[in-house]
């Protein structure tokens, strides 16, 4: 997470931190959709050695830390060509992000700083290193206790 958090401080603008906000303030129980607003410019942040920049590459390096929706979400951010909705369950959320990535880039407003993220992102990296059946952006860290949902397969 520190890695993370420094590659984010080298940002040269705030422009993923208002992507949050707004997507905050429009869908404050997706999660993951929020954090994907604020890594979704991660590819430029993150240079392969020949010094290109790959989405694809800066969506699987977050993968196993904050799991698989959001690395989906910050690669599809980048896609040049709308998501069909039959072919992807998150092309309602990747619309809603490429929205609010617009919206953000015309946005005057205060997105707060980066630490305000922190917690959050400890949230959903917790969420994402657990056992068990795929979890969803509502609910990041499965059925809370003496819910009647089934949790790691149990009925």
């Amino acid at each position: 997470m520190l890695v993370l958090m420094e590659l984010l401080r080298g940002s040269p603008d705030d422009r993923g931190l208002r992507t949050a906000a707004l997507l905050r303030r429009s869908h404050p129980f997706d999660k993951e959709l929020q954090l994907a607003g604020l890594l979704h410019d991660i590819g430029r942040l993150l240079r392969l050695s020949d010094g290109t920049v790959t989405v694809g590459v800066a969506a699987e390096a977050i993968r196993p830390l904050l799991g698989g929706r959001v690395a989906r979400l910050v690669r599809l951010s980048g896609a040049l060509v709308s998501v069909d909705g039959g072919a992807d369950s998150d092309a309602e959320a990747v619309a809603t992000l490429h929205h609010a990535r617009d919206s953000a880039a015309a946005a005057d407003l205060d997105a707060g700083v980066l630490e305000d993220w922190r917690p959050l992102l400890d949230l959903v990296a917790a969420g994402a290193c657990r056992v068990g059946p795929a979890r969803n952006a509502l609910d990041p860290l499965g059925a809370p206790r003496g819910s009647r949902r089934s949790v790691r397969g149990l009925p």
